[in-house]
């Protein structure tokens, strides 16, 4: 046997291909060569790849240089006798890693899927008897029989076909089942179009044939999906890149603090080396924000419960954020953006068009002409004979289950009966009416369907199949009357051409009488004498709602492009409907093109053109990395195996959980529970809304840590009574960012967001604008409580009342600012008070907190505090107010600007 693996096999004549494999049709292999091969190549299943250990994974969530300063903080602050502030700061760290690792823990079960998708049993011929044998035990050389429902079990090279078709949408993209037969192709031939290989996983539809296994296991099609799916980067989202890059910036900052602070304080006050080392510590957990982690993991959760009720899964959490900034959609085709199901949208019969409406396999719809006037089959003879020939010409049936319409046997026939039903024909009256004698099954060298029925008037052929097969073969044809005319073909043509154009699948019909037919019904009872009825046209339609769902994207600045394993006409006419191109739009670009792209050139084509057709699993993959290369946010949107690879390398892979595959689910990071291109949309707004909650709690929080910092920082420098102590910085970060940051987090999307562009990934995630406003407030916070410190010192207040009255001050200001930061936009008067009642909440308990850390005994003991004058507490409502009234202006002079 050579090696297959270095041969394709679609290019092989019949006696190649067995010579390679070693093979024989009719003995098949000996069950001694059987075993020896399956030594040899291994059992037929995909392998799982091991992932990453459970160790790395929990040991990653502490690598982050935040969570890094912390952890530092924390052992620091312990050495130093702070076991209460450690501890604090360790539950923290740890908590956010559990919640993490968990995250990361969800079993990735795409590999696992692609093994499932081997059927359990095969037919297989061996040592000259037909037998069943395991799907895993098949060898390369084994001869393999199929027939209809079979799954394909490994990749096989055909050797015979009896009106063999297969379904194999999930591989190729293709959502009309493929005719097979045996003969060689073109050593260029891409995949889809390998009309003589049956793959792994694909599903038999019709018809019977007999295969040579080519290939097992992971040298499968599948296996190679495999691979791919395996071998695609997992990236880290533009949230992640841009909070490392900032907790980066963060750590120097605080160390460099810190250190300036440790010398001044030693070198220039002359103060102890163990009492400047704790105010260093204390400085630097100041200025951490301790709940930046927790308020990360948090706001993505909510996100995810959020979407979750939208119709969107979310399997990992960065992926929320993700879809905020997407500046690209990578489209399937079939069953994304269509509804896979095909459906006869015009007929022409009779020198007139109509078209159907309604979609989906549902009986429901009706017929109009071009001016659009509702019309009755039974007024039209040629558009009556034409739906009763489709009718009649068909092995399949439409079947509701519990209010859902389905298809059983082939779409292409359903989509006939469908519009016949619609018409008003009934499918058991019809066939009742003319039973069937004989028939002439759908073989590819023909392209055509006949059936001899026992008519009223007498024994009657009808005929469906390609129209160049059946006009040739016609001389009359029906007008709009119903009576026999001379063929006008150039009209016919015109019209076919027209349909194809707008990406329709023509289907040509036609009849004689069946007098002449004394035996079996055969070929030369059908070349000639045929009276053409009409055309019927399809389509895998878009759906309606991802025609809006498109336009909803575009507006908000984000492309649309279709890659798809359909013939580029088709997927260029869908992309014309759903609004992905326009007439100026660079035309589809194929598979075989796409191969002779360089790589140096494909992320400039790629950039600019918007339809990918005739795709190969590996070229949807080379496409996403080309679109990457060039700065895209990329999300990938798909169901079928063929989309597994690029939803693993997209930023974010979309998968469709109703038709999706399970390998596409697995390699996903979200999955549509409705399978509606809609639900992007909503997922994008909620994407943009997360990363703007975010963004808020940032610009919140650094402020009220800074501005406390320097508070403590500005008496060592001085010389000052320390205002604060580090057990009441503690206290405000604590009670702060639970009570008042985080419920930033639950802020409603802004009216606007979705008229925003993308935002660029290179702009940092803390600007010039978000720098000038945390200074700005700061300062506001340490003018202020130095101003209510030195008053009440100067009123004849105690140390601990007045330091009581700072941690106050800062408390207001920080609950102030928050009711600006809701929008870091527009005014706060502009947003509607009571649009997110928790925030509200968040600032009543906060009041009701520090009422009681000024006023209860317990309180002041424990925490150093004491009770404050009535004055006390208009001064600090005063520097509350004026910091609000001062935030809002310079949001005002910045928007003007």
């Amino acid at each position: 046997m050579h090696n297959l693996t270095a041969t394709t096999a679609h290019d092989l004549p019949l006696c190649d291909a067995l010579r390679f494999t070693g093979a024989s049709l009719e003995f098949g292999l000996t069950s001694a060569e059987a075993a020896e091969r399956l030594r040899r190549h291994g059992e037929n299943c995909v392998k799982v790849r091991g992932g990453t250990p459970t160790w790395k994974r929990l040991l990653r969530q502490f690598t982050a240089p935040l969570v890094l300063v912390l952890i530092v903080a924390a052992a620091v602050t312990g050495f130093l006798g702070g076991w209460v502030d450690a501890s604090v700061i360790f539950i923290v760290v740890v908590v956010n890693a559990v919640v993490g690792f968990f995250q990361e823990s969800k079993a990735e079960h795409a590999l696992e899927a692609l093994m499932k998708m081997v059927v359990a049993e095969a037919v297989v011929r061996r040592d000259g008897k037909k037998i069943r044998v395991n799907s895993t035990e098949l060898v390369p050389g084994d001869i393999v029989m199929l027939t209809g429902g079979d799954r394909v079990p490994a990749d096989m090279r055909l050797l015979e076909t009896q009106s063999l078709q297969m379904d194999e949408s999930a591989l190729t993209g293709e959502s009309v089942p493929a005719s097979k037969r045996p003969d060689p192709l073109q050593a260029d031939t891409v995949l889809a179009d390998r009309v003589n290989m049956a793959y792994a996983g694909s599903l038999v539809t019709a018809g019977s044939g007999t295969g040579v296994v080519w290939a097992t296991g992971d040298r499968t099609e599948t296996g190679r999906v495999a691979f791919l799916i395996a071998e695609a980067v997992d990236l880290t989202t533009p949230l992640t890149r841009k909070l490392a890059h900032f907790s980066g910036l963060l750590l120097w900052i605080i160390l460099a603090l810190a250190a300036v602070l440790f010398a001044y304080g030693v070198l220039v006050r002359g103060g102890s080396v163990i009492d400047m080392l704790m105010a260093s510590v204390a400085l630097a957990v100041g200025v951490i924000p301790e709940g930046l982690p927790a308020a990360i993991t948090i706001v993505l959760a909510i996100g995810v419960s959020r979407m979750a009720k939208r119709q969107a899964i979310i399997r990992k959490l960065p992926a929320v954020e993700t879809l905020g900034c997407t500046t690209v959609i990578c489209s399937d085709k079939t069953g994304t953006l269509t509804q896979n199901k095909m459906t006869v949208q015009s007929i022409y019969s009779g020198g007139e068009t109509f078209h159907v409406s309604g979609t989906g396999y549902e009986p429901r719809g009706e017929l109009v002409d071009d001016a659009q006037c509702k019309i009755s089959a039974d007024a039209k003879p040629a558009l009556h004979e034409c739906l009763h020939a489709g009718m009649l010409c068909n092995d399949s049936a439409i079947v509701e289950k519990e209010g859902v319409w389905s298809i059983a046997g082939d779409p292409t026939e359903g989509a006939l009966l469908v519009a016949a039903e619609k018409a008003g024909l009934r499918h058991a009256a019809i066939h009742a009416a003319s039973p069937r004698v004989d028939m002439i099954p759908f073989e590819s060298d023909h392209m055509f369907r006949a059936t001899l029925h026992d008519h009223a008037q007498g024994l009657r052929i009808y005929k469906a199949g390609a129209l160049e097969r059946l006009i040739e073969r016609c001389s009359h044809m029906l007008d709009a009357r119903g009576e026999v005319v001379d063929l006008d073909a150039d009209a016919i043509r015109e019209v076919a051409r027209s349909f194809a154009a707008e990406g329709m699948r023509v289907i040509a019909f036609a009849r004689r009488d069946g007098s002449h037919v004394t035996e079996d019904l055969g070929h030369h009872h059908v070349s000639d004498g045929l009276t053409f009825l009409g055309i019927q046209g399809m389509m895998d339609p878009p759906r309606d709602e991802a025609i809006a769902a498109v336009a909803r994207c575009q507006a908000a600045g984000i492309r649309v492009k279709m890659i798809t394993g359909d013939h580029a006409v088709t997927a260029q006419a869908i992309a014309m409907k759903i609004g992905i191109t326009g007439a100026d739009t660079v035309p589809a670009i194929a598979g075989r093109e796409l191969a002779a792209i360089s790589d140096a050139d494909l992320p400039e084509i790629a950039d600019r053109t918007a339809v990918f057709a005739r795709v190969a699993p590996e070229q949807k993959l080379r496409l996403v990395r080309a679109l990457q290369s060039r700065g895209h946010i990329i999300a990938m949107t798909g169901d079928g195996v063929n989309d597994g690879p690029a939803l693993k390398q997209a930023d974010i892979g979309i998968a469709m959980g109703i038709t999706g595959t399970d390998v596409a689910k697995g390699a996903a990071s979200m999955v549509l529970t409705d399978d509606n291109f809609a639900t992007i949309a909503a997922a994008v707004e909620e994407g943009r809304g997360v990363y703007d909650n975010l963004i808020k709690f940032l610009v919140w929080t650094l402020p009220v840590s800074v501005g406390f910092a320097l508070i403590l920082l500005t008496s060592v420098v001085l010389g000052l009574t320390l205002p604060t102590l580090p057990v009441h910085l503690l206290w405000v970060n604590l009670t702060t960012a639970i009570l008042l940051g985080l419920m930033l987090v639950f802020e409603p999307p802004e009216a606007d967001i979705m008229k925003r562009p993308p935002r660029d990934q290179k702009t940092p995630i803390f600007d010039l604008a978000m720098f000038m406003r945390t200074g700005l407030v700061s300062l506001i916070m340490l003018a202020g409580s130095y101003w209510v410190f030195f008053d009440a010192q100067s009123g004849g207040a105690s140390i601990a009342a007045s330091r009581t009255a700072v941690v106050n001050t800062v408390v207001a200001v920080a609950s102030a600012y928050l009711l600006s930061c809701r929008s870091l936009r527009r005014s706060i008067f502009a947003l509607g008070f009571f649009t997110n009642p928790r925030l509200l909440l968040g600032i009543a308990l906060t009041v009701l907190l520090q009422l009681l850390f000024t006023y209860l005994p317990l309180m002041n003991r424990f925490l150093h505090t004491a009770p404050i004058e009535a004055t006390a507490w208009l001064r600090i409502i005063g520097v509350a107010a004026g910091a609000l009234v001062l935030v809002e202006i310079e949001k005002k002079i910045r928007s003007a600007r």
